[in-house]
């Protein structure tokens, strides 16, 4: 039985000297909501929401928690997680509705989902990745967030770090484009994992002609190359021309969006974010029916590095060849959350195995960065 008897929402925001630019908007600090719950024994569960957009989200994402969540939590009890997740949404599906905000209030969802496994498990005496089934503590990694302005200079910092696999924006005019492919690749060789993300920037006639115009890269996927929205059509047009592996999922929510893509088969790399949608109760069995399709299970995350933390522990129990998600841009949010995982990696995580998620963060190391919210 999960009772809880205080919530807790922090804020912080770290700025950056040289911003992260996306097709759709650019980041000029990275910010963080991370969430504290204490139960009736007094063991604690920590979480994190996904707040990278629009800049303003970070200390919405904090009050809704405040206003419609906290109420909720502190007055009901749960069985177990997952009864907690399908009850915190039934009870805000309505108001997702009335609000327009389905979006912020499954990301709120989800955050305090992770936050609830890190305490079940921590009672249960196990690390999550154990306690969700999972028979191994490393799970492979690769760096992400490269920007188009020199990103060369990322990828050698990555290298020399031990990865063995980048992520590179792409979609920012062809020729700009090709430049940093050619330069990527030439950096990593023929045989290191190269991956471009488009951040849905392209119409379909735009991503099949750069799809195909990208295939002596060797790419091992092109992400997000047309708006996640679009009709089944345009992601198989898309799909019979790319040279390369598809992937997408990180702007998509709900079991049904996600077995409809499964079953459509264009994408070979489904990339659910567990901070965005689904927590870890609704990730790690839709992480399976991928891996059980055919597909690849690669959760997306580019955030604080608590959501880093449970998005390796749901690779990690959900089994598979597919690879995490690591910001290579600094942001001491992540790095000085996530403890020793990412230590001499050499393309590889490796999760604790303490109880829960295996990281206890201390807020002294971070009231710089903590910002007010209501």
């Amino acid at each position: 039985m999960i009772d809880i008897k205080t919530v807790e929402c922090f804020v912080f925001r770290y700025p950056l000297t040289e911003p992260v630019v996306t097709s759709f908007g650019t980041m000029r600090d990275r910010p963080m909501v991370l969430i504290r719950l204490r139960d009736a024994d007094g063991v604690t569960g920590w979480g994190e929401i996904w707040c990278n957009f629009p800049n303003v989200g970070a200390e919405h994402r904090a009050r809704l928690v405040d206003d419609v969540f906290a109420p909720i939590l502190l007055r009901e009890t749960f069985h177990d997680t997952e009864s907690a997740f399908n009850k915190l949404t039934g009870l805000t599906r309505i108001l997702a509705i009335q609000t327009g905000e389905a979006g912020p209030i499954a990301q709120c969802i989800a955050g305090l989902d992770i936050a609830l496994h890190d305490l079940a498990a921590k009672k249960d005496g196990l690390p999550i990745w154990k306690r969700l089934g999972g028979d191994r503590n490393q799970v492979p990694i690769y760096a992400s967030g490269l920007s188009p302005d020199r990103p060369e200079r990322l990828a050698e910092a990555a290298l020399n770090d031990g990865y063995t696999a980048i992520k590179l924006k792409v979609g920012f005019g062809l020729e700009l484009d090709h430049r940093n492919l050619r330069t990527l690749r030439d950096l990593l060789g023929p045989d290191r994992q190269l991956m471009t993300d488009a951040n849905q920037a392209w119409n379909i006639e735009e991503a099949c002609y750069a799809a195909s115009s990208f295939e002596e890269y060797g790419l091992s996927w092109l992400e997000e190359a047309i708006p996640a929205d679009r009709r089944e059509k345009e992601w198989a047009q898309l799909e019979s021309v790319a040279p390369m592996p598809l992937a997408g999922g990180e702007n998509m929510a709900g079991d049904d969006v996600f077995d409809a893509a499964i079953a459509h088969k264009a994408l070979s790399v489904i990339q659910p974010d567990l901070a965005k949608w689904g927590g870890l109760s609704k990730c790690v069995p839709l992480a399976r029916r991928i891996i059980a399709s055919g597909a690849r299970y690669c959760p997306h995350y580019l955030g604080g590095g608590i959501g880093l933390v449970a998005s390796a522990h749901a690779l990690a129990a959900a089994g598979g060849d597919g690879l995490l998600e690591v910001d290579a841009n600094l942001n001491p949010l992540r790095t000085d959350l996530v403890g020793d995982m990412l230590s001499g990696s050499n393309g590889m995580a490796t999760l604790r195995e303490s109880p829960g998620l295996g990281v206890e963060p201390d807020l002294n190391e971070f009231k710089k960065y903590l910002v007010p919210h209501s």
